[in-house]
């Protein structure tokens, strides 16, 4: 008798476990499909070069009278960067003047920019003394700025709908550009092409900023979609399910098809879903295929 009364209390303990755990509900919040456009998008990087520099040489052997410039100054086409002057200008400039002082014989050569842009480097100073050929500066001409998007190769059939583009600057600011040319080379690793994005002249941009590109891929009209915390999927991402309410306070797995994926949200393909339909948002991820759960924010 002793035994069996102990049987019976350790069957007791574990029928109210297990009622225990019938009993246990998971909290979640959730949500309804919504209907509209959605895109397909790929997001690349785009960095800012200067295509065109242009060198200014000295077109004679003599001294470095004077320098008007620094490196990094924005300069116009017309400005005098250099001032020379040879030796042989300095001599016969001095017997000239001796002769006759009126004359003002000067022998400056002024050397003057052939763009507008920026000095990227100035190789001498106020003094040195240069051979005729020698590069004094380099100037990055401010026309030929572009965008290279490193575009792959498998993407390229993309770029005659993409013609124009909005670039994401580090900072926020959106700009628009255009693409211009494609580089006829692939690079032999990555297997990307380079495509020039070029924007407006009026626009000052650094060399070597890197900018956001969204390619868009595909665009479909009158989409249904669910957040994409709804959709759930396993290790190997092969199968996706959502959780659906069908009483108010349980919840079942449904098997889905799943489309694009655009801006946090994900395309539904199938099954159609109704109007009606509340699919679990959060609190989702675990639960079997039927769970009792609370609703505690119920989102529309």
């Amino acid at each position: 008798m002793l035994c069996l009364l102990i049987l019976s209390c350790h069957g007791k303990s574990k029928d109210d476990d297990e009622g225990q755990e019938q009993d246990a509900v998971t909290p979640v919040t959730v949500t309804q499909y919504t209907i509209g456009d959605m895109q397909e998008v790929v997001e690349l990087n785009a960095t800012s070069v200067f295509l065109q520099k242009n060198q200014l040489k000295a077109i004679t052997n003599g001294y470095i009278k004077s320098v008007s410039v620094t490196q990094g100054q924005r300069i116009t086409h017309g400005q005098v960067l250099f001032v020379l002057k040879s030796k042989e200008a300095e001599n016969l400039g001095s017997t000239i003047n001796e002769i006759d002082s009126t004359a003002r014989f000067s022998g400056e050569i002024k050397i003057i920019a052939n763009c507008n842009g920026f000095v990227n480097t100035i190789n001498y100073r106020t003094g040195d003394y240069v051979m005729e050929g020698d590069v004094l500066a380099e100037i990055d001409d401010a026309t030929g700025l572009v965008f290279l998007l490193q575009l792959p190769f498998e993407l390229s059939p993309y770029l005659s709908k993409n013609k124009t583009l909005d670039l994401e600057l580090p900072d926020g600011k959106i700009i628009t550009g255009v693409v211009s040319t494609s580089m006829p080379m692939v690079d032999p690793i990555s297997q990307t092409q380079s495509i020039a994005i070029r924007i407006k002249n009026n626009i000052t941009i650094p060399e070597n900023l890197i900018a956001k590109v969204m390619i868009i891929k595909n665009v479909k009209k009158n989409v249904i979609s669910l957040p994409k915390a709804a959709v759930l999927t396993d290790e190997t991402q092969e199968h996706f399910w959502i959780m659906k309410m069908i009483d108010k306070g349980q919840a079942v797995k449904v098997p889905i098809v799943k489309g694009i994926e655009s801006n946090g949200q994900v395309e539904i393909v199938s099954p159609q879903l109704s109007p009606t339909d509340v699919i679990l948002k959060t609190g989702n991820y675990g639960l079997p295929d039927t769970a009792k759960v609370v609703i505690f924010n119920d989102e529309k």
